[in-house]
């Protein structure tokens, strides 16, 4: 019985992982689906090809080749060495050891496991060049206030992850003389196994047994870490690519409630006077715009975990590059964080909201930033995984015309102008073609 302790003891860490894992998951669905309802399944041939070419293909990463392309090398690496995670769960749960050698053979093993090496390597490398760009060189758009704190810790701490996993990785084949010995698979770890020369056999057993449980209980804390992280989006860029908003980037929706009002004013039949239809009287008319998290459909909100941080949008934002307080990339920040707040206030008093007298609009975004926006879609251009901040924004404002009548001095003169004149400017309607005689 003593002998199969420690395959106890890795089910136990396995199921804890995975359990603690769906649960955030869980959560997380439960927090986009406060959002309100919006279709987002047609164009279904279009979706795929976003989600293939985007997401799995990486095609707006490289547009900006240097971070680009470490980051596709980050992606694939990543991804393909985590195979092996399949050959360590079964080592783990039944005590063998590289299971997969003798049932594929030594020269397709050592193939897999020597392009595993070569990826770790290369991650390595990657990483460091990525903390070195955050770090040292100090990229402008990491510098940002939104990026101080937690955003700043948070980036550098999964880079630190991905060094130790990597090497754990490296070192643990470096230390398993019987995987050195048949030569198959040790392209990088042979390099590093001289290190460990003058260790004894019990000594090199403990080093490589050591790597492999830290190795994998590394990765099972960050697989939990993604929940907490902006490295969300490893999960949330497929979907959020699939459901993107596919039409023109000009293209704005139009509001049904305000729709249905202007057919009506429109209609010399309609009777403004009608009296609603039975049961409508007890309907809550809709509310234009928002103004929480709850006003903002799901899409946005999934937008919201999915943003990576990485400051393409606001680097490209007219209004951020003239010193305007506008960051896209804080915008999703601020939503995310408080709808992490509404899950909390939920998970604190059993399932419902109470409210807690805060809101997006003011506690985080400030109108300042939303009037700043020139509405110009270069953060929805820009943006590697197609978040729309815009979309958010010009919610917030429609907010602000149609339920505070809070638009800026200039656009309620503008407003009121085509209301009284039919056109922008403060002059009758019958002197709008003068400009034609001059």
């Amino acid at each position: 019985m003593e002998k199969y302790i420690p395959n106890i003891f890795f089910a136990f860490i396995l199921i804890a992982g995975i359990g603690y894992f769906v649960m955030n998951v869980r959560k997380l669905i439960r927090n986009i689906k406060l959002g309100k309802d919006i279709d987002r399944t047609d164009r279904k041939p279009e979706r795929w090809k976003n989600m293939a070419k985007i997401a799995l293909g990486q095609y707006k990463m490289v547009r900006r080749p240097v971070s680009g392309i470490l980051h596709i090398v980050v992606y694939v690496g990543f991804i393909l060495i985590n195979i092996e995670l399949l050959e360590i769960v079964i080592d783990g749960l039944f005590g063998t050891h590289r299971v997969f050698q003798p049932l594929i053979g030594n020269g397709l093993y050592g193939f897999l496991i020597g392009s595993f090496e070569i990826l770790a390597l290369l991650v390595l490398l990657a990483v460091i060049v990525f903390w070195f760009r955050r770090n040292i060189e100090r990229i402008k758009r990491f510098m940002s206030a939104e990026m101080e704190g937690w955003p700043k810790n948070d980036g550098n701490i999964i880079l630190y992850f991905e060094i130790v996993l990597m090497t754990l990785f490296l070192v643990m084949n470096a230390t398993d003389t019987p995987f050195q010995e048949a030569g198959a698979g040790n392209v990088v770890s042979q390099f590093i196994a001289p290190w460990f020369e003058g260790f004894s056999h019990d000594a090199l057993h403990t080093i490589e047994k050591t790597a492999w449980w830290l190795h994998i209980v590394g990765i099972l804390i960050f697989l939990n870490y993604l929940y907490y992280s902006k490295h969300l989006h490893i999960l949330l860029a497929f979907p959020n690519t699939f459901f993107a908003n596919l039409n023109a980037k000009g293209q704005f929706n139009n509001l049904e409630s305000v729709t249905n009002e202007v057919k009506m004013m429109m209609d010399p039949d309609a009777d403004p006077y009608a009296m609603p239809e039975e049961g409508a009287e007890d309907e809550v008319p809709e509310k234009f715009g928002a103004s929480d998290v709850a006003d903002l459909n799901w899409v946005q909100l999934m937008n919201a975990y999915t943003c990576t941080e990485c400051g393409r949008c606001t680097s490209s934002c007219p209004a951020n590059l003239t010193g305007k307080k506008l960051s896209p990339r804080k915008i999703m920040m601020d939503t995310r964080d408080r709808l992490e707040e509404v899950g909390k206030n939920i998970d604190a008093n059993g399932g419902e909201f109470k409210p807690d007298g805060k809101q997006l609009l003011d506690d985080y975004i400030t109108r300042e930033e939303l009037w700043a926006c020139t509405s110009c879609n270069a953060c929805v251009q820009e943006c590697p995984v197609n978040i729309d901040p815009l979309s958010i924004i010009m919610d917030m404002r429609r907010y602000l015309v149609m339920e505070e009548s809070a638009a800026p001095q200039e656009l309620n003169m503008m407003m009121t102008n085509i209301e009284n004149n039919g056109a922008p400017w403060q002059y009758s309607q019958m002197d709008r073609l003068n400009w034609k005689d001059e």
